[in-house]
């Protein structure tokens, strides 16, 4: 068993009820664990990682809390292992009680850290104005309250590839294809691997289909005529209105989102676990 403690930053958001009612067990299961040093808790309040070093950061709540945490840590990227206390919980896919059972081997070290593709989304306001976001899942731009099929151009390293025609366009990483691109029709993509793919919803053609390519290009996406209402979404929780001469560019992040894995866990076995995925169903004779 390692000599030194197993330094832990937990984030758990107090404004939630149902994370605010697991705190409470959650802390006092943590205070009487000698192998463990917290560094600190952030219940709200938005934790600066500049200067932290933890083994672990355990995150209490759902599948958004870690996209938060991401976002949150920006350049400080530590490993993430997320209790689920949400509905799906596909990267936060520990129970409390798993947690617990299999504290001892989180102690041990007994995890592997396995890295994965994060993205940098930069939006250039017609006027020259540039912003930069740091995100994991991905990049939509939606008619949304426009309620009207937009025109949306896509390029690769500068080269026009298609436009787009329909309700929207999700760009994905490996990690968000089983998000929002996987509603949309899109693929499913290993998590670790190193690509994006792009996937049109609800495309006004019957030959547009999900394109995947690597994530060493960058992405570009306009829309020329944008209407009002039109909508750019990092990660289904950041939303900033377009408009037709605003640039989107997005590209592989210099930092990697870094998800502990405990033994015996499997992305397939998630799958069938969390998607249903249970293959072709069978059927009795009459």
């Amino acid at each position: 068993m390692p000599s030194q403690p197993l330094r832990l930053i937990v984030i758990a958001d107090q404004r939630i009820a149902r994370v605010r009612d697991a705190w409470s067990d959650f802390s006092q299961f943590l205070r009487g664990q000698t192998q463990v040093e917290l560094v600190a808790v952030d219940e709200g309040s938005g934790l600066d990682f500049s200067s932290l070093a933890a083994d672990l950061v355990v995150v209490l709540g759902g599948d958004g809390a870690i996209l938060r945490a991401c976002r949150q840590m920006g350049i400080r990227q530590l490993p993430i292992l997320g209790i689920n206390l949400g509905r799906l919980g596909f990267l936060a896919d520990m129970s409390p009680a798993e947690f617990r059972s299999r504290f001892s081997e989180i102690c041990e070290r007994d995890y592997h850290v396995v890295q994965h593709l994060m993205f940098e989304c930069v939006l250039t306001r017609g006027h020259g104005h540039a912003e930069t976001y740091l995100g994991l899942n991905e990049v939509v731009v939606s008619s949304g309250a426009a309620l009207r099929m937009i025109e949306i151009h896509l390029a690769i390293n500068g080269e026009p590839v298609t436009t787009y025609s329909g309700d929207g366009v999700i760009l994905s990483t490996p990690v968000g294809s089983t998000a929002h691109s996987l509603s949309a029709g899109g693929p499913i993509l290993r998590q670790d691997l190193q690509a994006f793919v792009i996937t049109p919803i609800c495309p006004h053609t019957l030959t547009n289909r999900p394109l995947v390519d690597s994530a060493d290009c960058v992405y570009t996406l306009t829309a020329p005529e944008a209407p009002a209402g039109t909508t750019l979404v990092i990660d289904g929780q950041i939303r900033l209105p377009l408009s037709a001469n605003d640039r989107i560019d997005v590209r592989k992040a210099a930092v990697s989102f870094q998800m502990a894995k405990i033994r015996f866990s499997s992305y397939y076995g998630t799958l069938h676990r969390k998607l249903g995925w249970g293959g072709q169903t069978q059927y009795r004779g009459g």
